[in-house]
């Protein structure tokens, strides 16, 4: 069983006893959380598809912890012109453990 849930604008896979690396939520580590944005639901090949979300359905889940992403290096150059910049970029994430997808 398995659901497709928005959290904060991006679209996630979420299986029970998974975890999810989402950007960073306002959750402290152990706090419960529920995803109410449902947009699929598979159980066993019965396919639910939500217009634009399934009702009644929520994915509960757990903030396991806090962390930083991959350093992410983004270069501008114009050649001919002597003109560089190198800046770098770390997402601050959040994972999250899928405990329960209700619907």
């Amino acid at each position: 069983m398995y659901a497709i849930v928005e959290i904060q604008g991006q679209q996630f896979r979420a299986e029970e006893g998974k975890k999810l690396i989402v950007n960073r939520l306002q959750a402290e580590a152990g706090q419960a959380l529920e995803f109410d944005k449902v947009l699929l639901i598979d159980k066993d090949g019965d396919v639910k598809v939500g217009a634009p979300t399934v009702e009644g359905a929520k994915v509960v889940a757990e903030a396991v912890q806090d962390l930083r992403g991959d350093k992410v290096l983004v270069f501008h150059k114009k050649r001919r012109k002597g003109y560089k910049k190198m800046n770098g970029f770390r997402a601050d994430l959040t994972q999250v453990l899928v405990k329960q997808i209700v619907g």
